[in-house]
């Protein structure tokens, strides 16, 4: 079998008869080449499918067209989400990523990979977090190529940080419940030091607020599935009169729906039960789907994280990327 030898530069000059030098700059768009010679090598190189040479261009331009993602627990189910997205937006924008991942709080792990970065030549770097469960510690000042932060909380106010947007989560969940007809929703989420348990909480209570409504209850405890059938059991011991459960993610919303089944209450005639993360596109058919659900769009996050590494907002701060609700049969 005979392997097809790549086209090179000094075929296209060849067939375009002109100089190596003048199709080079012809095909960079070159003020001092004439506007019928350009044309005439680019046709040249579109017909013969030239590619150029990345190494070479890289050594020229002075950049290597790669991006470095610093990532805390990669394989973690949403941090996962976050990194394909910027990984597929960069292929997409023709760049290549350099992944080190390891815990970003912790010291030597972090300084060693950030001393490896420096030495790679990246054009920037995208630091991936694993939601606000921690606060990430801001390393831009140790670059002086652009970093971008995305599903991390840092330190410092002027990073750039793109999030999924917690609060229109909450709003949209507490809207949809209100449009079906509920009024006497709870909230059932984890611990309130978590900053998107918060957000998620004001969003909601927001929404009630514009129809005159509060919620009935709110009750804080783990992300756990247990948590929900738990919450439920301490609903009704209260005496709490509710007809809507909005949970802080979907795990607690299995655990709800699997409480209410146990005690004889109708889903969603009796209760409706809306959670947040979309988990059920990951691990059943959607045939099968139970919940109602707020996708954050982690995908999306880390594709507009990675843009903008790659083409720099002149602002920093928290920018949010807008959720979407999954309807399912428990609403």
């Amino acid at each position: 079998m005979v392997t097809q030898r790549a086209v090179r530069l000094s075929d296209v000059a060849a067939v375009a008869g002109v100089s190596k030098a003048t199709a080079s700059k012809a095909l960079n768009g070159s003020p001092l080449v004439s506007a019928a010679t350009m044309a005439r090598v680019r046709e040249v190189a579109d017909r013969l499918d030239f590619r150029p040479n990345a190494l070479a261009q890289s050594f020229a331009s002075g950049r290597s067209r790669t991006v470095g993602l610093l990532t805390h627990r990669a394989t973690a189910t949403f941090s996962r989400a976050v990194v394909m997205g910027a990984i597929l937006e960069l292929g997409r924008r023709e760049r290549a990523a350099l992944v080190f991942d390891g815990r970003i709080n912790a010291h030597h792990e972090m300084s060693e990979s950030i001393r490896t970065l420096q030495d790679r030549r990246i054009d920037g770097l995208l630091v991936v977090g694993a939601g606000y469960g921690r606060v990430t510690p801001s390393i831009t000042h140790q670059f002086e190529v652009p970093v971008t932060y995305a599903f991390a909380a840092s330190d410092n106010p002027d990073d750039s940080v793109f999030v999924p947007d917690n609060e229109e989560a909450g709003y949209l969940a507490a809207r949809h419940l209100i449009e079906r007809g509920r009024t006497r929703v709870a909230y059932v989420s984890a611990d309130r030091d978590d900053l998107a348990v918060r957000r998620r909480e004001t969003g909601m209570r927001r929404a009630l607020e514009e129809s005159g409504l509060e919620p009935v209850a709110t009750l804080y405890g783990s992300w756990r599935q247990e948590w929900g059938e738990q919450a439920v059991g301490q609903l009704l011991a209260a005496g709490t009169a509710f007809d809507a459960v909005f949970c802080g993610n979907d795990h607690m919303g299995f655990g709800v729906l699997d409480a209410l089944a146990v005690r004889g209450l109708r889903v969603p005639d009796d209760v409706a039960v809306v959670g947040v993360d979309n988990w059920e596109e990951v691990i059943v058919d959607q045939k099968l789907r139970r919940l109602t659900t707020i996708d954050l769009e982690l995908l999306r996050v880390g594709a507009v994280a990675a843009d903008n590494v790659i083409e720099p907002s002149p602002e920093g701060g928290e920018r949010f990327v807008e959720p979407k609700l999954i309807q399912g049969p428990s609403s």
